[in-house]
């Protein structure tokens, strides 16, 4: 089993920056697909964000986020970031890791979502 850790969110003023992190806590050795969910504030669904491919090699943005976010990764510590700048009142909201074992590029995850293990989210709130 996989245990997906986020930390990081909290509130910060339009404009600024914030970094949130996820550690994936699985057996040793373990390298994962990752990516960020983003669930907005009054909806249901869960639109990703991010991915980053299980070595690095190739990331994915939404469109936007595209300029301002940055995804990366730690491997040795099996952590993801999300370094959010310039951040905008419609980026808010819960922020879900997610992790997956299959080795596709970032892409596939995003055209699919389809990822298998979920951490409990980080509440990311810009104000105005």
């Amino acid at each position: 089993q996989v245990e997906l850790v986020e930390s990081g969110g909290g509130l910060v003023e339009a404009g600024t920056s914030l970094k949130i992190s996820c550690e994936a806590r699985g057996p040793p050795g373990t390298t994962y697909a990752m990516g960020w969910f983003r669930q907005a504030p009054g909806r249901q669904e869960r639109d990703i964000v991010a991915a980053i491919s299980r070595f690095g090699r190739t990331t994915w943005y939404t469109d936007s986020v595209k300029g301002r976010f940055t995804v990366s990764r730690d491997s040795a510590k099996n952590t993801m970031y999300l370094q959010m700048n310039n951040l905008r009142t419609e980026d808010s909201g819960v922020y879900y890791c997610a992790a997956d074992e299959r080795n596709y590029g970032a892409d596939y995850y995003a055209t699919t979502g389809t990822m298998y293990y979920w951490g409990k989210g980080a509440l990311v709130t810009v104000s105005s």
